[in-house]
């Protein structure tokens, strides 16, 4: 059963003289000399402004080692932070290396917390490393046994560690850390952010928290709240001059003109059946007649530029009538085609219902959705658009 990491509503993470300092979002937390602790950086809750734990921040264990040493020097930092007095939870980077290795290796880690004072359960292991797929079973069983004794185990680097994401399942985190190099990529890079929104889902999805490392600017923390994310850290959390922090407020912005136009005509964008602008009638004829449900053929030149659009019924009706055969079969389809309505991919949804609306006669037409250049990147059905502006409304 898993415990929440915010020492407001869970002391059993705490010894009974710990405290936590607390504060309303965008106001500084009163100065506790856990916050001021060399060597670590502070966990922030960002619904309190208070820190709930702190990461060892000197001696970053990497991703290997034979284990035994790398356990020293683990063993050395708690003890030098429990010399400094600071009894929050303490967040440490264990290297798979060293689970694998066996329970002999880790001695040196559990002789410090004897000598300190402090409690398994006040720790948090955070395994980082790869490892092969031969020693996974030997790393659940390790993982198992340190959470027996009282440890809580966290997986970092979730994002770029190679580690199989099933191993969520297996071990049972209490806590799942976003990959650092994937956090400093998130202001600039659409598509990182979404797969490090994926992944803080997929963590509170199989019961674990989530800390989101390396916040440095306000972009990077919105975009974490956004995520559901609640607890942080990084240069923009770290302690000022006075040795208070200050979490910046959420941003509650005005609802873009963007939604309410609704979402960009690129989401519902379907492969466009295209031909060669010299295509005959006949050629066009036998597109429609393989498949019924094609709305529409696209003409287009050699650089995929739309030319042309044939209309299913209007293009077949022209064909079948008296004479239409003869007239048209063996000549160029575009003598027979409509002129294009393109919209730029960017376009939102309403917008590009206005552009369908402007010819009375052809409002149900497909529309051509082109890139920055021009090219053809497929069509968008009107039917579609009316149905997600009809839920717009609801």
């Amino acid at each position: 059963m898993f415990h929440p990491l915010y020492v407001s509503t869970n002391t059993q993470l705490l010894p009974p003289s710990a405290t936590a300092t607390t504060a309303t979002p965008g106001t500084a937390t009163a100065a506790a000399p856990p916050v001021t602790v060399a060597g670590v950086t502070p966990i922030v809750d960002l619904d309190t402004g208070g820190v709930v734990a702190l990461q060892a921040v000197g001696g970053d264990l990497g991703d290997g080692g034979s284990g035994h040493g790398d356990v020293v020097a683990l063993a050395r930092t708690v003890l030098d932070v429990s010399r400094s007095e600071a009894l929050l939870p303490l967040v440490l980077t264990l290297p798979t290396a060293a689970v694998i290795s066996g329970s002999a290796a880790l001695a040196p880690l559990h002789e410090a917390l004897r000598l300190s004072g402090r409690r398994p359960r006040e720790i948090i292991l955070m395994l980082r490393g790869g490892f092969a797929e031969t020693d996974r079973r030997a790393l659940v069983v390790g993982l198992d046994g340190l959470r027996a004794i009282g440890y809580l185990i966290a997986v970092g680097d979730l994002g770029t560690a190679h580690l199989p994401l099933d191993l969520l399942t297996d071990t049972s985190p209490y806590l799942t850390v976003l990959s650092p190099r994937l956090m400093a990529r998130i202001p600039h890079d659409p598509r990182r952010a979404a797969l490090a929104g994926s992944l803080a889902a997929l963590a509170r999805s199989v019961g674990a928290h989530v800390l989101a490392p390396g916040v440095t600017g306000e972009a990077q923390l919105s975009a974490v709240r956004s995520w559901g994310v609640r607890l942080a850290q990084g240069p923009l959390l770290a302690p000022g001059p006075s040795g208070r922090i200050h979490v910046p407020p959420p941003v509650v912005e005005a609802e873009p003109a963007q939604l309410l136009l609704g979402p960009r005509v690129q989401e519902f964008l379907l492969p466009a059946v295209t031909l060669p602008e010299q295509a005959t009638s006949e050629d066009a004829v036998e597109v429609f007649s393989s498949e019924p449900s094609i709305t529409s053929v696209i003409l287009v030149d050699e650089y995929q530029r739309p030319k042309g659009s044939l209309d299913r019924s209007r293009f077949l009706l022209s064909i079948a009538s008296r004479f239409g055969h003869a007239l048209h079969g063996k000549k160029p389809a575009v003598r027979l085609a409509d002129t294009v309505r393109a919209v730029p991919k960017t376009t939102p949804a309403i917008a590009a219902m206005q552009v369908a609306g402007r010819d009375a006669e052809r409002v149900y037409d497909d529309l051509v959705v082109t890139d920055e250049v021009g090219r053809c990147m497929g069509i968008v059905r009107v039917s579609d658009l009316i149905r997600q502006v009809a839920g717009m409304q609801r």
